[in-house]
């Protein structure tokens, strides 16, 4: 047995969770000289990702050589003269482009991207196959009492041969691919870049074993491109259901409106919307899917634009469309990924290794 390696770092830790205990036994196994401490924040009820506010010391941040949080982060980048780096408990980083430590600071930022694969596909399955099988109709009749007659509930499409359009084919969108392939369909992916090589489509993030799709070997065919003419040549490969899967940047704001719903309306498509609401032209989305031919055939979205949705949105009350409250990336074991990712981080920062998730400024995630 060697000795335990000489290494310390004040972790502070500003989050909406637990302690996950068993990850910091093994940190705390590893580098027993690491300090961490713990400031809770609270979600602000109704409000998705909103937070409470929480006070934090001057002297706290002058300690912190490593910073975990969900949205709090120092006003001035000139109060952690000693961090190394910033670990987000989120995947994505929109919340935070215009903050000080985003703009004005070099200050290195990672993500928990590859943490949340599990249970949104599991999401992404259940609202797929509760609208092909009209849960809405039979849970009204159960409700009712009511034993419904066949022919009510007899028109149900299974997967078998449709096509996901996954668009942004990251960690989500690879372990949704394959829970969709296993159901039999078809998969097509889009990413910002060319995947053209073996190398190029491997998932480079954080991966949970036994997940997602390691090589990219999943898609019969890759397409990508932020441009118009690349997106659309993309949603005319026949796609049944357009999952959208990407992080929210200024390239991406709006990348979905009447045209693109113009071209999935040919296939008469469904959309889910994991991602974030204002990727999404809403208007022109319930345009859409009030359409009698030639529109959308339904939608299951997890975020809407504005969050929380207006009370008076006619998204709440159409039979088409399934809403819930960004929740799909809830999960037991959020916190305890979170800091896997964290403890991956720890060693090779001490190593002198690339940071695993780091955000790529210039890209916006």
């Amino acid at each position: 047995m060697g000795e335990a390696p000489i290494y310390q770092e004040n972790v502070l830790c500003i989050m909406p969770f637990d302690k996950p205990t068993n990850v910091l036994d093994d940190i705390y196994d590893k580098y027993p000289l690491i300090k961490f401490k713990f400031i809770y924040q609270s979600f602000i009820p109704g409000l998705s990702w909103a937070m409470s506010q929480v006070d934090v010391s001057n002297e706290d941040y002058q300690k912190a050589t490593i910073l975990v949080t969900a949205t709090t982060l120092p006003r001035n980048p000139n109060l952690v003269p000693n961090l190394k780096f910033i670990h987000f408990i989120s995947a994505g980083i929109d919340h935070i482009t215009n903050s000080p430590i985003y703009t004005n600071s070099d200050i290195k930022l990672t993500t928990s991207s590859g943490i949340h694969g599990p249970q949104i596909a599991e999401w992404v399955i259940m609202q797929l196959l509760a609208f092909n099988h009209h849960e809405k109709q039979l849970l009204a009749f159960q409700r009712q009492h009511h034993w419904g007659k066949a022919d009510d509930v007899w028109n149900v499409r299974d997967y078998v041969g449709q096509r996901l359009g996954v668009l942004g084919y990251g960690s989500i969108g690879r372990q949704t691919a394959s829970v969709c392939k296993a159901l039999g369909m078809d998969i097509v992916a889009y990413t910002a870049s060319p995947r053209t090589t073996s190398e190029s489509k491997r998932d480079s993030s954080h991966i949970i074993p036994g997940t997602g799709d390691v090589d990219g070997t999943l898609p019969s065919a890759w397409y990508s491109g932020l441009d118009k003419a690349s997106l659309h040549n993309f949603l005319e490969q026949n796609i049944d259901v357009l999952l959208v899967a990407l992080p929210l940047t200024d390239r991406t704001w709006h990348f979905l409106g009447k045209e693109e719903f113009e071209i999935l309306g040919k296939r008469n498509a469904f959309i889910v919307n994991i991602a974030r609401g204002s990727i999404i032209v809403q208007d022109d989305l319930i345009a859409a899917l009030k359409k009698k031919r030639g529109g959308l055939r339904g939608a299951a979205l997890d975020v809407t634009d504005p969050e929380p949705l207006n009370h008076d949105s006619e998204l709440w009350d159409m039979d088409n469309v399934a809403i819930t409250p960004h929740n799909s990336g809830s999960g037991s074991s959020y916190a305890e990924r979170s800091f896997r990712v964290l403890e991956k981080n720890l060693m090779n920062l001490e190593l002198g290794m690339p940071l695993l998730n780091e955000v790529h400024r210039k890209r916006g995630y």
